[in-house]
């Protein structure tokens, strides 16, 4: 399957924070062909893009095809059927408008010039584009993590725009702990000497700085259950070097360990392929959110919302969790339909990335069917007899 990879210059875009830029560019690819009603606008997490699945093999991680299980011909997305359409949020460095884009201004990269962004901001540009494409209701949003707050926003703001909504992996807000979590990841960025407020483009960048934010995140995304299963406290062994920080001279009386030697390896590979900026934004945006912002409740703000929702969380989610999610879903079930699946899995936040055969026929027969889908319960599912294989992509070799 190929994608359609084009960027869109949607004209001058007003930001909620009330600052704009003449020419808001957006990233996007399309899978499927248009049939008026078919459209299905999937949502990527924090650090993905575009390209949801396909071809252009020459990315890296979540940039390449991060939902390649879940998006294609006869899969739980089937772009046989459905016209799927995935783009990359403002603020984000793969394509879209963001920070290391160039301001028409100075000709160089906005850097903290650029407008503060917000979930609300994604979701009107998203608007936007499906406009710029000829495409007005919508069959389905979906999304994982903050795209599933994207996806909330869509029911929200745009209600009589969506027929189905998919929140996976999700919640209304974030709670006190993430929201610590990312500001201490924050930090590590806007304290490493090379951060320079911002404006380090075409000089040293901050690499340790965003390092350390990433491998704060990896511990947020993962389980206690499946960290101990792949690390436990075993050593990387004597050969094992240091990948991303130096050590001080005490430390080598001390085992390099294979958790410590993981996170040094998804650091260094994250810092070759992201901006700093855009993760200060993004996490951000992330935080800032809140569905009953403006609203009594999150039932008042989906009031509005006339079609049909699919809640997923995860057991061993702690960044989102079950509790969080059948909240959101009595949000939903206040005025209108919703269904929370939830399923069995020890892979943590991740489980939405990691284990397509359980994401993936709740989600088919949602868009196919509705809640009269087959798959889909408002009861804990039971558990598999084994787990879906962890990609090589999470904890690489």
């Amino acid at each position: 399957m190929s994608a359609n990879r084009e960027t869109a210059s949607l004209g001058e875009f007003r930001f909620e924070c009330g600052e704009s830029i003449p020419d808001l560019e957006i990233a996007y690819e399309t899978y499927g062909e248009f049939s008026g009603e078919n459209c299905v606008l999937v949502c990527h997490a924090l650090t993905g893009s575009a390209h949801v699945a396909g071809s252009f093999r020459e990315q890296t991680d979540q940039a390449s095809a991060w939902w390649e299980d879940i998006v294609g011909p006869g899969k739980a997305i089937d772009t046989s059927e459905y016209y799927v359409v995935c783009a990359n949020v403002p603020g984000s460095c793969y394509g879209s408008s963001g920070p290391t884009t160039e301001n028409p201004e100075t000709s160089e990269p906005y850097g903290t010039d650029f407008p503060p962004v917000t979930v609300g901001d994604w979701t009107r540009s998203q608007r936007a584009l499906l406009d710029h494409l000829g495409v007005g209701r919508v069959h389905a949003v979906v999304g994982g993590s903050v795209g599933g707050m994207n996806a909330l926003d869509w029911a929200a703001r745009y209600p009589d725009d969506v027929r189905r909504v998919g929140a996976v992996a999700t919640a209304a807000r974030l709670d006190a702990q993430c929201l610590g979590m990312d500001a201490v990841a924050r930090r590590a960025i806007t304290t490493d000497p090379n951060w320079q407020g911002g404006d380090y483009y075409g000089g040293p960048e901050p690499d340790d700085g965003l390092a350390l934010a990433r491998q704060l995140g990896h511990m947020m995304y993962l389980s206690k259950d499946s960290m101990e299963r792949k690390f436990g406290r075993r050593s990387a062994g004597r050969d094992a070097h240091r990948e991303a920080f130096p050590a001080d001279p005490a430390a080598d009386f001390f085992p390099y360990r294979d958790v410590e030697s993981y996170l040094d390896y998804q650091s260094k590979k994250f810092v070759d392929r992201f901006d700093a900026n855009s993760y200060l934004y993004l996490t951000r945006a992330m935080d800032d959110y809140d569905l009953a912002a403006g609203y009594e409740s999150d039932a008042d703000a989906l009031a509005a919302f006339t079609g049909e929702a699919l809640v997923m969380s995860f057991t061993g989610d702690w960044h989102f969790t079950v509790s969080q999610s059948e909240q959101l879903a009595d949000g939903f079930r206040a005025t209108g339909e919703a269904a929370h699946h939830v399923v069995e899995s020890d892979h943590g936040h991740d489980a939405f990335l990691v284990e397509p055969r359980k994401v993936g026929p709740p989600l088919a027969d949602f868009l196919d069917e509705g809640l009269t889908g087959k798959a889909i319960t408002d009861t804990k599912d039971e558990p598999e007899s084994d787990f879906a294989p962890v990609h090589a992509s999470l904890f690489p070799r």
